[in-house]
């Protein structure tokens, strides 16, 4: 689905990347505005494109089975995982740091959910295979994107069609597998060297799973999405395009008091590029958008209410959040000193309805509760671009405000007058880091980096708790915001035959914002919400070995660490030590892989602690799955993919998981929700 234009008669060349895929193309950098047509065909995991960089094509078929969201799609780069729940939309979590410790921006835009318990979290709105480009930049080593991002920065990009002649560009695919799985994507753009109109969408459904013991587990899903833009090109250096796009979705959770009942999602956006200024002034960048979700939670549409239930009658709730914003920035370059910098701003508002009966809340007024708005300013500066010896550094200072507007909370028995409404929070809050990055041999690149990022306190820990630290009002009033100190090392070696990279981390975390939960944990009616100390290291490792023409093996590694240092205990929601090995045969139009997941068992736990979605449960055991994957290549515009997931039929569960609800069966003791058993997934794409 590359939307750029190739030279006349240039081939391309579809090779396999069986398993974890640490292929030639994706350990070098594109410019970013080129999209990344990759050789790889079947996607298992990423390499980096350059230090604390990734970068990937979120259309290529991936192994397990394509994504259904933006968390699914990730789990392909290492460092990264999923607190589950069954079926879709699970939450993304990288280096075990969760939330808007992750900046998420689709176009460079944020699109924020509305759940109070992030039923909907932002990659739910976000369908992979509509982007062009995926890039994560890990830890806190950049300034550019917004605020906050201690953990790392996710970026699902859309390039600009450019055109010689007048001409249409098409791609598409299908995706059909096990559960009556079924996907379609459709991508057109039409255009002349003055201007394009591009249209594209999805459509993704699935039933609910069986797990390797043969029960089913709920978790079917419906969704799709449509978006279109209008560019004018007047010349090769000049793009002015407007865009608007809508979706929505339904969604069961087997580990939830309630189901999706609707994802509706609403954008428009607009933007501005300029290139080749006069002098040392390279770029001109600005965008606006307007993003909204409203998202209806019940437990009727796709459940039976159990009397027996913490809600036994029909019940829902109507969340909104509308997130308005907007980015200038500008890049300078004298021969090897680049400079970035720019401003940007969001005023985000959240509100709600609930009521009993079946869609009652629709005759409910809404009612705000909270307003966020932050400013923000940054600049980073590179020495020695484009030489054997880079210093990369970046500051940026934000204005955060938060308003408190709820004029009642939930007490134990009955609301309660609220103590903290029509307050305003405001926070000064800095960010900054120092990276330099060196050639010290042949093919070899080192690094180390040096980031500090201070996060303001977002809705979920603010508005979600029943209450604050002690001797606070509540969460509102109590909870300080967050900071984080940070070094990351690596090393990536590229060479004729064999490729390899190791990252490793360190932080110190000021005033952790940290979840307890108490008597009866998250369908209970007491979650508490306060700040401590804490202290995190991991490491991130991988390599390809082409042993011959057609035969690569290869493989990655993933550890995270944390402690709470206030509690000397381990800080919760932290994934266990993660594996996976490789092996990939490639012919002519021919290829096969298989792919070796192992994953550890993970005994260092915090019982009743976690995040707002999910609490620690008790030691989990581990696992090994085995997939195999093949593909064909008709043509280099045609090409038909398939795999079997779990080929074993294994029964097993990730250690970041969601207790199974009791409206399903699921025993009052928690017990973590089962994967899929054996999965079978055909897929077929072309290229116009």
């Amino acid at each position: 689905m590359n939307m750029t234009s190739r030279p006349a008669g240039a081939r391309t060349r579809l090779p396999v990347a069986l398993g974890l895929a640490l292929a030639a193309p994706l350990a070098h950098a594109a410019p970013a505005d080129e999209a990344r047509t990759l050789e790889t065909l079947v996607v298992t995991a990423a390499a980096p494109s350059s230090p604390l960089h990734w970068v990937t094509d979120p259309r290529l078929p991936r192994q397990p089975v394509p994504a259904s969201d933006g968390a699914d799609y990730l789990k392909t780069v290492p460092g990264f995982s999923t607190v589950r729940n069954g079926g879709t939309n699970g939450d993304p979590v990288l280096r075990g740091m969760f939330g808007s410790r992750l900046n998420i921006l689709s176009n460079d835009g944020n699109l924020i959910g509305a759940c109070p318990s992030r039923m909907d979290n932002p990659l739910s709105y976000i369908a992979p295979e509509t982007f062009d480009r995926l890039t994560v930049i890990k830890g806190p080593q950049s300034v550019r994107w917004g605020a906050g991002a201690s953990a790392g920065t996710v970026r699902f990009e859309r390039d600009t069609p450019r055109f010689d002649t007048p001409g249409l560009r098409a791609s598409a695919s299908a995706l059909v597998g096990a559960r009556d799985r079924n996907d379609q994507v459709l991508d057109l753009t039409l255009g002349n060297p003055t201007g394009y109109v591009r249209a594209s969408g999805n459509r993704s459904e699935a039933d609910d799973y069986k797990d390797g013991h043969g029960e089913v587990v709920p978790s079917k899903w419906r969704k799709w999405n449509g978006d279109v833009a209008i560019g004018w090109t007047p010349d090769a250096d000049t793009l002015l395009e407007v865009s608007a796009g809508a979706g929505d979705a339904i969604a069961r959770y087997a580990g939830r008091g309630m189901d999706g009942a609707a994802f509706e999602r609403t954008s428009y956006a607009a933007r501005f590029e300029k290139r080749n200024l006069p002098g040392a002034w390279e770029t001109l960048q600005a965008n606006v958008y307007d993003n909204e979700a409203d998202h209806v939670m019940d437990n009727y549409t796709l459940r039976t209410p159990k009397p027996a239930s913490s809600m036994p009658m029909p019940m829902a709730s109507n969340v909104d959040r509308r997130t308005r914003g907007g980015r200038i920035s500008a890049e300078w370059r004298w021969q090897d000193v680049q400079l970035v910098a720019g401003v940007d701003a969001e005023d985000s508002r959240h509100r709600g309805r609930s009521a009993m009966g079946r869609d009652a809340y629709r005759a409910v007024p809404w009612t705000k509760d909270a307003q966020f708005r932050r400013q923000g300013v940054f600049s980073e500066l590179t020495l020695g671009a484009g030489t054997a010896q880079r210093w990369i550094g970046g500051l940026r200072i934000d204005r955060a405000r938060v308003r408190d507007d709820r004029t009642a909370v939930r007490g134990m028995m009955m609301d309660m007058p609220n103590p903290t409404a029509g307050q305003e929070r405001r926070q000064w809050l800095g960010s900054g880091f120092l990276r330099i990055e060196r050639d010290v041999a042949a093919g070899l690149t080192g690094y180390a980096g040096l980031g500090h990022s201070a996060r303001m306190p977002d809705y979920w820990e603010l508005f979600s708790p029943d209450r604050g630290p002690a001797g606070a009002a509540n969460a509102f009033a109590g909870i300080r915001p967050e900071r984080t100190t940070q070094l990351d090392v690596g090393l990536q070696y590229k060479g004729p035959r064999l490729q390899a990279w190791v990252s490793a981390y360190a932080g110190q975390l000021r005033d952790y914002i940290l979840f307890t939960y108490h008597a009866g944990g998250m369908m209970g009616s007491s979650s508490q919400a306060g700040n401590i100390d804490a202290r995190i290291a991991g490491a991130e490792a991988g390599a390809q070995w082409q042993l011959s023409r057609q035969w690569t093996v290869g493989g990655t590694l993933a550890y995270a660490w944390g402690e709470n240092t206030d509690e000397h205990r381990p800080l919760p929601q932290m994934p266990p030590l993660e594996a996976r090995l490789q092996a990939g045969w490639e012919g002519r139009n021919w290829s096969a892989g298989a792919l070796l997941r192992a994953v550890t068992a993970q005994h260092r736990v915090a019982i009743g602690q976690g995040t707002v979605v999910a609490q620690d449960l008790g030691p989990s055991a581990g696992f090994a799955t085995l997939a195999l994957n093949a593909a064909y290549r008709f043509s280099s515009q045609l090409q038909l993919s398939a795999g079997v997931d779990n080929l074993f039929d294994r029964a097993y569960s990730e250690h970041l998981n969601l207790a199974g609800s009791a409206d399903f069966g699921f025993p009052a003791d928690p017990v973590r929700i089962n994967e899929p058993g054996r999965s079978l997934w055909m897929k077929l794409n072309y290229r116009y």
